[in-house]
């Protein structure tokens, strides 16, 4: 490293003695070769990793604690000078911005339950989308849809807002209602009962799709020092509509709390 430093204080010299000699020209001349290159490109985004307690299965009057696992980009920089997002990853996106939506849903397991005798297994499913966010210093409004792939193979979206406050420099607190949507492949999926399955306890349901459900959500972050934070939330919703009278939501619950906590880190790479 020392003689890597060494050539280079070397070659620096050789550039600037000349430079310092000549007259007004060849210094002005001798500047542009010692021009800046191009930036290289940058990515940054943040990994959140921690536990989390959600129902069962949609409609389970019991919670399940597994892993809690998130993502979110922050930044990108291109050779051509393009830029999109923050450099710093915890800022608030302000204005009109667009994104990336993904929501996984653990496969259900009618073995696992007693409640769910006789009916199909549903595998698990992977959403993926687009989201749409206008924020301010104190309020967000977001909107997002998604098809699902896998145990189900229909259209979801969401919609909600957040009133946000900045206790400190260093702790966010957001809270706002949230509205759920699905379609019928999504409602059938996860609240119908088909002929062949129904049973006195789970008599044959055919749901339409439409508002599945509402709720609110009560999150907050802190950040720990440039790369580290943590970051929870508590959510709490209520089955609507065709959800709300599937009978399998009858004999477990129409309300659905989740909570999650996790540790977050900022990456950056070609920094």
């Amino acid at each position: 490293m020392l003689a890597r430093l060494s050539q280079i204080t070397g070659f620096v010299v050789s550039l600037a003695l000349p430079a310092f000699a000549a007259g007004p020209e060849q210094t002005e001349a001798q500047t542009d070769v010692l021009a800046p290159a191009p930036a290289k490109p940058q990515l940054m985004f943040t990994l959140r990793g921690g536990v989390a307690s959600t129902p069962e299965y949609f409609g389970s009057d019991e919670n399940v604690i597994g892993p809690d696992l998130g993502f979110s980009f922050n930044y990108l920089s291109l050779r051509n000078g393009r830029t999109f997002g923050n450099l710093d990853p915890w800022a608030d996106s302000m204005g009109l911005t667009f994104g990336g939506s993904f929501r996984f849903i653990q496969e259900r397991t009618a073995d696992d339950f007693d409640e769910l005798a006789g009916l199909e297994d549903v595998d698990a499913a992977v959403e993926l989308g687009a989201s749409v966010r206008y924020g301010t210093e104190y309020f967000a409004a977001f909107g997002e849809v998604r098809r699902g792939f896998g145990g189900h193979e229909g259209w979801v979206g969401e919609v909600g807002a957040d009133a946000i406050l900045r206790p400190t420099d260093r702790l966010r607190l957001n809270m706002g209602p949230r509205v759920f949507f699905g379609d019928d492949a999504y409602s059938d999926t996860y609240f119908g009962v088909t002929a062949d399955e129904a049973s006195a306890s789970l008599p044959a349901y055919d749901p339409d799709g439409g508002m599945v459900s509402a709720g609110i959500e009560f999150g907050a972050r802190y950040q720990i020092n440039d790369v580290w934070g943590l970051e929870g939330a508590v959510t709490w919703e209520k089955f609507t509509d065709d959800a709300a009278d599937s009978p399998i939501v009858k004999q477990g619950s129409d309300e659905q709390w989740g909570v999650r906590f996790g540790v977050t880190r900022v990456f950056s790479i070609g920094h």
